[in-house]
């Protein structure tokens, strides 16, 4: 069993974005060199996400709705007693999820055919990185 560890950094402009990282993820694993096996995709921040689904413009817009919808930007969240003002974003990193893994078959990402992945940005015009973590043979 073999393991390869990289890092991808973020600064956003934008407070919230969604990143398509695929080809980065990709690049990640032809580094590492392993044909069989697994890639994690974790951020490493907990107001960010990473998820799969579909590259389309119009899901994008609705996932960003859906999240403001469920975890709307307020200022009266218990969290922001401690003096930060992101408390919508910790609730979105629960809503997206914080880490994805991907098989690894044939020294290729093993996606279903519109599958992508994406970086979820929750509290962004920082730096912040997501680690990926390959291992297999």
């Amino acid at each position: 069993m073999q393991f390869y560890t990289d890092y991808l950094w973020f600064n956003t402009k934008k407070k919230r974005e969604f990143i398509n990282i695929t080809d980065e993820v990709g690049s990640v694993l032809q580094k590492s060199k392993i044909k069989e096996g697994l890639i994690l995709i974790s951020a490493m921040h907990i107001t960010a996400g990473v998820y799969v689904n579909d590259a389309e413009d119009g899901l994008i817009q609705d996932i960003e709705e859906w999240l403001e919808k469920l975890a709307p930007f307020r200022s009266d969240y218990r969290h922001h007693r401690t003096g930060e003002t992101n408390g919508d974003a910790h609730l979105k990193n629960l809503l997206i999820g914080h880490q994805v893994l991907v098989p690894v078959t044939a020294g290729r990402m093993d996606f279903g055919p519109w599958e992508q992945i994406y970086y979820a940005e929750f509290d962004g015009q920082r730096r912040k990185r997501v680690l990926v973590k390959v291992w297999g043979e």
